[in-house]
C-alpha cells in the first residue's frame, strides 16, 4: 500500500509573526545614540583645547621686550587734624641689589621672556618717594605729617630738620613663571631703613622683608606691576607698625 509523503513547506519567522524584543531594540538605538554624544563631546573637547593653545600660543612667547612698572600708588588722606611740629627729611634710599639691571622676568609658556623694570626713575627715589607720600597722608598715629625728600646726602642745615630718614634697597624684585591655564608671580623685598634723631642724636635702624605670591589665568603685566607695589606698601605699613614718633623723634616700638 503506498504511502503520500507532504512535500517540505518552509515557513520563516517573520511569516509566523515572531519579532525582536522590544528591549533589545530600544538597547541598541540608545547605544548607538550614547556613542554619538561621545564622538560629539570628543570634538568639541579637541576644539576647545585647541582653540585655548592657539589663544595663549599668540601671547605666552616672549620677545625680550622691557615693561615699565609704576609703582606709586594713590594714598588715602588721613582726617584733618593739626599737624606736629616735627620735620622730617627722607633721603633717596640706596640701592643696594645685586642686579641693577632690572626688577624681574617673565618665563613665557612657548619660550622667552618679558623683562620688567620700574619707570621714569631709580628704585631708590622710588621707595623713598612712596614713603614720603604714604607719612604725608596718613602716617604715623594714623595722621599727616610734616615731610620733604631730597637727594642722598642733600640735607645741608640741619636745623632744617628734627628727623632724617634714609634707606637701602637689598632685594626688591618680581618673577612671574607661566604654565599651562596659569602664571605664578612672586615678588621679595628686603629693606633697610634708618632715622636718625636731631634732637639727641640718637637713631633707630629697622630691617623690612616681604614676599608675596599670586596665581593668575589670564596674565597680564599689570599683575606683576599691582603685587610689586602691594609688596612696597606692606613693607612701609609694617614700618610704620614697628615705630613712633616721640618728642620729636623717631622710636622703636618694642
Amino acid at each position: 500500500m503506498s504511502r503520500t509523503v507532504p512535500a517540505s513547506v518552509f515557513v520563516s519567522d517573520r511569516q509566523l509573526g515572531y519579532t525582536e524584543p522590544a528591549s533589545t531594540s530600544r538597547r541598541a538605538i540608545v547605544s548607538e545614540e550614547d556613542d554619538i554624544v561621545k564622538q560629539a563631546r570628543e570634538r568639541l573637547g579637541i576644539g576647545i583645547v585647541l582653540t585655548v593653545s592657539l589663544l595663549m600660543g599668540a601671547g605666552c612667547g616672549g620677545t625680550g621686550k622691557t615693561f615699565y612698572l609704576n609703582l606709586q600708588q594713590k594714598q588715602a588722606a588721613a582726617p584733618y587734624m593739626e599737624p606736629e611740629p616735627v620735620r622730617i627729611v627722607i633721603e633717596s634710599f640706596e640701592d643696594r641689589r645685586l642686579d641693577w639691571s632690572q626688577l624681574g622676568l617673565r618665563t613665557h609658556l612657548w619660550g622667552g621672556v618679558t623683562n620688567f623694570n620700574v619707570a621714569g626713575t631709580r628704585l631708590g627715589e622710588v621707595t623713598a618717594q612712596a614713603l614720603t607720600d604714604r607719612l604725608k597722608t596718613r602716617g604715623w598715629k594714623d595722621r599727616a605729617w610734616t615731610v620733604r625728600m631730597v637727594p642722598s646726602g642733600a640735607v645741608a642745615n640741619l636745623n632744617d630738620a628734627d628727623i632724617i630718614i634714609s634707606g637701602q634697597v637689598l632685594d626688591f624684585s618680581v618673577n612671574a613663571k607661566s604654565r599651562f591655564f596659569s602664571t605664578v608671580v612672586t615678588t621679595s623685598s628686603k629693606l633697610v631703613i634708618a632715622a636718625r634723631n636731631l634732637v639727641d642724636q640718637s637713631s633707630t635702624t629697622r630691617t623690612i622683608e616681604g614676599a608675596q605670591r599670586e596665581t593668575v589665568f589670564w596674565f597680564s603685566d599689570d599683575d606683576v606691576q599691582q603685587l610689586l607695589a602691594a609688596t612696597l606698601k606692606d613693607d612701609i605699613d609694617r614700618y610704620l607698625v614697628d615705630t613712633t614718633i616721640e618728642h620729636k623723634a623717631l622710636r622703636p616700638v618694642r
